[in-house]
């Protein structure tokens, strides 16, 4: 699922269910001080205009959700790689 916004155009993959690792450099208090954005709730136009080439709009009765076309991290960057080859070879020709 689709869980944040990036400035870069470029995905992060993330795993929000893992606690984040605690080191020597982090102090307890900063840790302690991030706040969490609650989610924005999209109507269907707004989910359908944020909707990238890789994602989809998922309808369900209770909600509206975006989420990735292939959900594994490592196919998801193994077709990106496939892709821009096969744009790469239609380029030449």
């Amino acid at each position: 699922m689709v869980i944040g916004q990036n400035s870069r155009p470029d995905d992060i993959d993330v795993n929000p269910t893992r606690e984040k690792q605690r080191t020597n450099i982090r102090t307890h208090a900063a840790d302690e001080a991030v706040r969490l954005v609650p989610p924005r709730q999209l109507s269907l136009e707004q989910a359908i205009e944020r909707a990238g080439m890789d994602e989809l709009v998922e309808v369900t009765p209770r909600s509206i959700r975006l989420r990735k076309q292939v959900l594994d991290a490592a196919a998801r960057g193994r077709a990106a790689k496939r892709a821009s080859k096969a744009r790469l070879a239609q380029q030449r020709r």
